[in-house]
């Protein structure tokens, strides 16, 4: 426990508390935000089809390099 000498330790000290609290109460609403805009549809969505056109690609490049047609 610190042991203050003058009230105006004291004042500094709980402003910067205090300024700290503000500081994580931001960063935790833009944290909340990316959480909902990596939740969104048009997110999941733009992943599914990146997936399946990565996949559609290499297995494309796959079967023409082992010689299978479909």
């Amino acid at each position: 426990m610190r042991v203050y000498s003058s009230f105006e330790e004291m004042d500094r000290d709980l402003r910067y508390l205090k300024l700290q609290q503000q500081v994580h109460q931001e960063t935790m609403k833009l944290q909340v935000n990316e959480v909902k805009e990596s939740l969104s549809a048009v997110s999941i969505l733009s992943n599914i089809v990146g997936s399946i056109a990565k996949k559609a690609v290499v297995l494309k490049v796959v079967n023409k390099l082992i010689g299978l047609k479909k």
